[in-house]
């Protein structure tokens, strides 16, 4: 049977499926073995759809064989496809590269527990990026949602309690905002298929009640996205979730929300509200610039370094949501391209420091002096991947900065203050990163030297992440490919 027509449906029930099958999986490191396979299954979907949409095409799925808008309908195109390999991508390195690090944080009668929720995260966020229906977004959302809470519930840190408290009632608000905006829209289209839903507002005659559901979805979905100043839950749950959930979450979690509400946005809104560009960039590019600035500030002084790197994915996604406002094809490419490059930077720091905590459980800043001198492969990447958040040239963080910059030259009168905004942001995170390296390789350690490197299986996948943020600084067409077309096509529906 040829399984090329079935991808976008595998996506979601491969893990899915996959999630409870972890449970029975008793003996030592089989549910990771289990889990892993799955995850790297997932990826392997993931890119072979990539490589099938990256000159344009769509992949549909209608579940049950029913037709849309009656049935559910799967659909990946460029812009989805990229988050797949996003949020696959990240799985699949935190599960492979994480065993020693889960059997140091998580109990072995509880991994299986935390391998089946962490599947289920997985599935749920898929499930999000390729469902074309608003209600199976908010289902899929709810599901990642629930999983996340667990997995970052699972360490032996108390303090993740709190933490896990208030991303659930921060997400909680998000969804419900979220679904009252599509509950508006579907009383007004009679429609819940995102594509119908696009065609049926234009024969909508009072627009004001479309005004307020997009003005609903926008603010849950950004308060999803952590997108300043609503990222007061992304700080804690980073920094005391067990380190593999933080490379998963830091890579995927908020680029697929930011994903749903650029897809809403310009998809389903765009076309169909003539002032509704002018109120995007009105409310988003000044919450991006604030929260690029702020974050990246508070960044620069913060002394625990999970949570330093949690500010900055704060501003990482204002570069994400400021490429958005421009409300161009130049600034969609950039918004797009920094989603994947900033995943391969902020991943492979995260992955990094999970090889840290192996020796180092206190992981401030002035306890990891002279970490560099036990740990050189280890440090040595973070250097690469910490190059590659602040864009310079070679890495792949470059790249979509360049390109935001290219888009901000587009913005008439506003350019020179974009532009500068940008490079003053790029050298404050140079000043956090270069905190990062001195306290690594130049300050005396202040507590006894570890005895050695990071488990080979975290230094491995460590590397090829780091590796990655170079050779798609050197060769970027593959990401560019896929930001292009997506943003051609999110534009060319909107207009």
């Amino acid at each position: 049977m040829e399984l090329t027509p079935h991808l976008p449906a595998l996506q979601v029930i491969v893990p899915m499926l996959c999630s409870p099958l972890m449970l029975l999986l008793r003996p030592r490191g089989l549910a990771w073995a289990g889990a892993t396979v799955v995850a790297l299954l997932s990826f392997a979907i993931a890119l072979n759809m990539s490589l099938m949409v990256a000159g344009g095409e769509v992949l549909s799925y209608k579940m049950g064989g029913w037709e849309a808008p009656y049935g559910i309908v799967l659909s990946v195109d460029a812009f989805s496809s990229m988050l797949l390999l996003i949020a696959t991508g990240a799985g699949a390195a935190a599960l492979l590269a994480g065993r020693s690090s889960i059997d140091q944080q998580i109990e072995l009668e509880r991994q299986p527990y935390f391998y089946s929720a962490f599947l289920l995260a997985l599935a749920g966020l898929s499930g999000i990026t390729a469902s074309a229906d608003a209600f199976n977004i908010f289902v899929f959302m709810e599901i990642s949602s629930l999983a996340s809470y667990v997995i970052i519930a699972g360490g032996p840190d108390r303090r993740a309690l709190p933490a896990v408290f208030k991303y659930l009632t921060m997400g909680t608000i998000g969804a419900t905002f979220y679904l009252i905006g599509v509950g508006i829209v579907y009383m007004m289209t009679g429609t819940l298929n995102l594509a119908d839903m696009e065609a049926r507002i234009g024969d909508v005659t009072n627009l004001n009640p479309i005004l307020v559901a997009a003005g609903f979805i926008t603010i849950g979905l950004a308060l999803k996205a952590a997108l300043f100043p609503l990222h007061v839950w992304l700080p804690n749950a980073y920094t005391q979730s067990p380190h593999i959930v933080t490379v998963f979450l830091a890579a995927c979690a908020t680029k697929v929300a930011i994903y749903v509400l650029i897809r809403f946005d310009f998809f389903v809104f765009q076309a169909n509200l003539e002032i509704h560009d002018l109120q995007f960039s009105t409310f988003m590019m000044p919450l991006a610039l604030l929260g690029i600035l702020v974050a990246s500030a508070v960044a620069m002084f913060e002394g625990h370094i999970k949570r330093l790197l949690a500010m900055s994915s704060v501003a990482q996604i204002g570069y994400i949501i400021l490429g958005a406002s421009f409300v161009t094809t130049a600034g969609l490419t950039a918004s797009a391209t920094h989603m994947f490059n900033h995943a391969l930077a902020k991943g492979g720091l995260f992955l990094a420091i999970a090889g840290l905590a192996y020796h180092y459980r206190d992981l401030r800043l002035d306890q990891l002096a002279g970490a560099a001198r036990t740990m050189p492969w280890t440090a040595a990447a973070i250097v690469i991947c910490g190059l590659s958040l602040v864009g310079v040239p070679g890495t792949a963080g470059f790249i979509s900065k360049w390109l935001l910059i290219d888009a901000a030259l587009g913005k008439g009168f506003l350019s020179m203050m974009l532009v500068f905004i940008i490079i003053i942001s790029s050298l404050m995170a140079l000043a956090y990163v270069s905190r990062i390296i001195e306290t690594l390789y130049f300050k005396p350690a202040v507590v006894e030297q570890a005895p050695g490197e990071a488990p080979l299986q975290i230094l491995l996948v460590t590397w090829l992440v780091a590796a990655a943020n170079i050779i798609f600084g050197l060769f970027p067409a593959f990401p560019l490919a896929l930001s292009s077309s997506a943003a051609e096509w999110l534009l060319r529906n909107a207009l």
